[in-house]
């Protein structure tokens, strides 16, 4: 039961805190709608998204007034793609991007393939697709998995990725690579996340299932102000407190929805989601602890005490906390994250080194427009090898600014927000990237 402090305690985090309900994000299976007929599949896409989600987004505003509690988002995620395409995908794309605006979402993801031990015909005619595609759709994301701790690296698949950003970000060069910012590319990638551009609908996921994701970093700052100078234990304490707080209100709306939609609850996603706003950053959360600014020394040491208090507090709230759960660092999606890159204290090295520690990878980072191909696919193995042999989820989102340069500046607006052009390493990868084939998994792969 939820008590009449806890209530009080919501009102304060969502008037003075920046405290809301980033998404909910209602997954959908579509095995059923693969057809040979590659129009007759998109047409049954598109009325079985249609039909399943139509009441979503009043029922999403309908609690948001009732309760008072801000849900920003209300989105779909979809079985992959490339398991019911069995021709052409670019009229499923239409279908679903034609779904998704009638639904009234802002988001649909699940145009994906799951490529970590090899590429089917399907996901080669997907990956091939997607710059046309995302640059052609408004509201579709795209997501790519290459690899994972059980089957390893594919090498092929990655160096493909690296082409297709480089193309995706040239067919949208006219909005500073916007394109890109729809496309993640994975390690380990999780069936039931419901944060884009990464979110599908895993084929070990129900019929349909409500997912949630909770974002609440100015809460975790306000909270560590009221214990500064005190030791790491007790910053440990309060963050998983504050956690367990924000993670209660994510299970009260998912299940409010779920009985409201008769659609099972799947899960809350408890990820700390900055947004550019100020008082609403992950970055300040580490500076509160007592760093100068993001990237300073100590910086890997901090992120890794929030990301597990965070988890911590947040399994203590829910039996059903899943998806990614933990502490997002999108540079372009965060104000102190984007003051730490302009001012040279956060760099790309840094930033991968960080992602040791926090959920998913290296997100929203423009980088100079003539970075090579070769380049972002040794990016993405990078980023792509910390997943395989951590046994957990990293992602590369990067954006090559067409025709500029670091210290450049790009613009995406709304949640997406504004980043300086970080510079890239230049010294060159293309016989490393060039040799293919798979980087075979780890050891502790073998554990049946």
């Amino acid at each position: 039961m939820i008590e009449t402090s806890e209530i009080l305690q919501t009102m304060r985090m969502i008037q003075e805190e920046n405290f809301d309900i980033r998404t909910i994000t209602l997954g959908i299976n579509l095995l059923d709608c693969s057809d040979q007929d590659v129009e007759k599949c998109a047409q049954r896409v598109y009325d079985k998204v249609c039909r399943t989600a139509d009441r979503l987004v009043k029922t999403g505003e309908d609690i948001e007034q009732e309760l008072g509690i801000p849900i920003v988002n209300k989105r779909i995620s979809v079985t992959p793609v490339s398991l019911i395409c069995q021709g052409d995908p670019r009229p499923i794309a239409r279908a679903l991007d034609q779904a998704a605006e009638e639904m009234g979402v802002n988001f649909l993801g699940g145009y994906s393939a799951l490529t970590q031990k090899g590429m089917t015909r399907a996901d080669e005619r997907l990956i091939q697709s997607i710059p046309e595609v995302l640059c052609t759709t408004q509201r579709l994301c795209s997501s790519v998995n290459v690899g994972s701790t059980r089957a390893g690296l594919n090498m092929n698949a990655i160096r493909e990725m690296g082409e297709i950003i480089k193309k995706t970000a040239a067919r949208s060069a006219d909005q500073d690579g916007l394109g890109c910012a729809k496309l993640v590319v994975f390690a380990n990638a999780v069936e039931d996340n419901p944060f884009m551009a990464g979110a599908f609908c895993g084929v070990g996921e129900p019929e349909c299932a409500i997912n949630v994701g909770v974002s609440g970093p100015g809460v975790v700052k306000r909270a560590l102000e009221q214990v500064k100078g005190q030791p790491f234990d007790v910053v440990a304490e309060t963050i998983k407190r504050t956690a367990f707080k924000i993670t209660r209100v994510g299970q009260l709306v998912a299940r409010e929805a779920s009985q409201r939609l008769q659609i099972p609850f799947g899960i809350v996603d408890l990820s700390l989601a900055p947004t550019p706003a100020r008082g609403d950053s992950v970055a300040h959360i580490l500076t509160e602890m007592g760093l100068e600014m993001a990237g300073a020394p100590g910086t890997t040491a901090a992120l890794a005490l929030l990301n597990d208090a965070v988890k911590k507090g947040g399994v203590m709230a829910s039996n059903h906390v899943g998806g990614l759960s933990g502490a997002f660092i999108p540079v372009s999606e965060d104000i102190g994250m984007i003051e730490a890159a302009a001012a040279g204290a956060l760099t790309l090295e840094k930033l991968e080194a960080m992602t040791c520690v926090c959920s998913v990878g290296l997100d929203m980072i423009a980088i100079p427009g003539d970075t090579s191909a070769a380049a972002i696919s040794g990016i993405i193995a990078d980023e792509a090898a910390i997943g395989m042999v951590n046994n957990k989820t990293t992602a590369v989102r990067v954006i090559p600014a067409v025709g500029k340069k670091a210290g450049d500046r790009v613009e995406f607006g709304g949640l997406l927000g504004f980043a300086p052009v970080m510079p890239v390493n230049h010294w060159g990868n293309e016989d490393f990237i060039a040799r293919g084939g798979r980087i075979p998994a780890p050891l502790h792969s073998l554990r049946n």
